[in-house]
């Protein structure tokens, strides 16, 4: 055990031994319930009108400043921290030796008159103290003076492996994800007021698509039947605009069995919206719009986001896929063969398998030279039909494009959008070609659902379709570097004995 492992042991046992006194004392450390009347936020704010007033608060102690007779403690409650002063003759010697047993990281309710020291610290004046919830562990220790905050808790591994001392700690993260829960709120209203409906599709599934992904793998034990956590919730909103609900939307938790960087953890968050009678051009005025009203009412118009100054409030440009990768290559990209294509990922040092596809091909030299260099809001449109199987052919009548777009702000992408198929013969073909894709060890390639094919058979309408990645999104409006950052718990290591 080391020096530190030991330290740590003797001030959980002292505090234990503390725990011990005060229910010996007949003080109940862990009581049922505590109705406080006011936040700290609410009695500063209102200090004027609450100076003398009586108000009953419950926090956290972070501080405490003993001085014989008297003593000062801060506490922390939901909206901010407020400063405590407690007197022997006040609260009574009993309570004030309980005190003595108290420590940092201690919950507790406090009674008492609103005032300001001789400092001009707006305070609270104790009358009566209850122990809320004994603290055994101790917090990381965090010295602050002048604003400024000395040996914080800062370790990024150990923050996202104790996010409840991360959220208690760091005031900026606290509000990072009170702003999430901000943004997912605007989204729903957005939609809703368009007359979308949000639903609910399964998240186990007997056959996962919507997406080139690889699956997480389960087995229902009733059913004695393997199942796949969703990698998309495509295939199941798409059989209800089958069904006649024409604008549905779902909010919720897709599983991906990929590597994990920056921008991607295995458990992750989308929207996806799907719009009867619209394409993907209706598509792409709806995702500006949404985006840009979601910043607005958080104040996040112009963000930085990886290093980039970004303005979401200015219309968003527009680029075709070929466009876009030709300039970069200074040559037509349609004209370029499969082998032509391979050798340009050599030169470039681009990795690509040995037997990749024209598609994968594409879509590797696509993200590698065009896409870090999208900064500014761009719709990356009309992409290649081999990458895109669940999207509808070019209205031109060219037979290698699909109307699609992606959404790239600050060289990441934020959403992906099609003019959904709704030929099922087309789709079969497009699946069955999938499917030969896996075949060739292609592990990320689609599967071919025949549940949804038949009822595609049965007709569906020209329908506009929408994914964005909610945590990227989050990333974006709260100028966030990582997606650990936003995501209360992501997927880590398991830590090393």
């Amino acid at each position: 055990m080391s020096a530190e492992q030991k330290s740590l042991k003797q001030i959980i046992n002292f505090r234990k031994e503390k725990l011990n006194d005060l229910q010996k004392k007949g003080v109940n450390p862990y009581p049922s319930n505590f109705t406080p009347t006011h936040f700290s936020e609410s009695i500063k704010i209102n200090f004027e009108k609450l100076q003398g007033e009586d108000v009953i608060v419950a926090g956290r102690i972070m501080a405490v400043r003993r001085m014989g007779k008297a003593s000062f403690f801060r506490i922390i409650d939901n909206k901010g921290a407020i400063q405590v002063f407690i007197k022997k003759d006040d609260i009574g010697e009993n309570s004030y030796e309980n005190f003595k047993l108290f420590d940092i990281g201690d919950f507790v309710g406090v009674g008492g008159q609103v005032f300001k020291t001789k400092t001009g610290e707006i305070s609270i004046r104790t009358s009566e103290l209850t122990l809320l919830a004994k603290s055994i562990r101790p917090l990381p220790i965090v010295k602050e003076k002048d604003g400024i905050k000395y040996d914080s808790f800062s370790d990024k591994e150990q923050r996202y492996r104790n996010r409840h001392l991360d959220l208690l700690l760091n005031k900026k993260v606290k509000n990072t994800f009170i702003k999430r829960t901000k943004i997912i709120q605007c989204i729903r209203t957005f939609l809703d007021e368009h007359k979308f409906l949000e639903v609910e599709t399964p998240v186990l599934q007997p056959i996962y698509g919507g997406a080139n992904a690889r699956p997480f793998i389960t087995h229902h034990n009733t059913l004695d039947q393997k199942l796949y956590m969703r990698i998309a919730d495509e295939l199941y909103l798409k059989r209800l605009i089958i069904g006649g609900l024409d604008r549905v939307y779902e909010i919720g938790k897709d599983f991906r069995n990929e590597g994990m960087d920056r921008n991607h953890n295995p458990e992750f968050t989308m929207l996806e919206f799907y719009w009867a009678y619209a394409d993907y051009e209706d598509c792409m005025k709806l995702v500006e719009n949404l985006i840009r009203n979601i910043a607005k009412k958080i104040d996040a118009l112009e963000v930085s986001f990886n290093n980039i100054e970004i303005n979401l409030s200015k219309p968003f440009k527009k680029k075709t896929f070929s466009e876009l990768l030709s300039n970069k290559l200074e040559v037509n990209v349609n004209d370029l063969s499969e082998s032509k294509l391979k050798q340009i990922c050599k030169e470039k040092e681009i990795q690509v398998k040995p037997d990749a596809n024209i598609g994968q091909i594409l879509d590797a030299l696509m993200g590698e030279l065009v896409e870090p260099t999208l900064t500014e809001p761009t719709f990356v449109i009309d992409y290649p039909k081999v990458i895109s199987p669940l999207a509808k052919m070019h209205r031109s009548g060219d037979p290698k494009l699909v109307e699609r777009f992606e959404l790239f702000i600050g060289g990441d992408e934020f959403a992906n959008s099609f003019s959904e198929l709704n030929d099922p013969i087309d789709q079969r073909k497009r699946l069955e070609e999938q499917a030969s894709f896996k075949k060739l060890g292609d592990e990320e390639a689609q599967n071919l659902d025949e549940n949804f094919i038949q009822a595609m058979e049965c007709g569906m309408p020209p329908t506009g379709g929408v994914g964005i990645g909610i945590d990227r999104l989050v990333m974006l409006l709260t100028e966030s570097s990582s997606i650990k950052d936003v995501i209360l718990f992501p997927a880590l290591r398991s830590e090393v004995d």
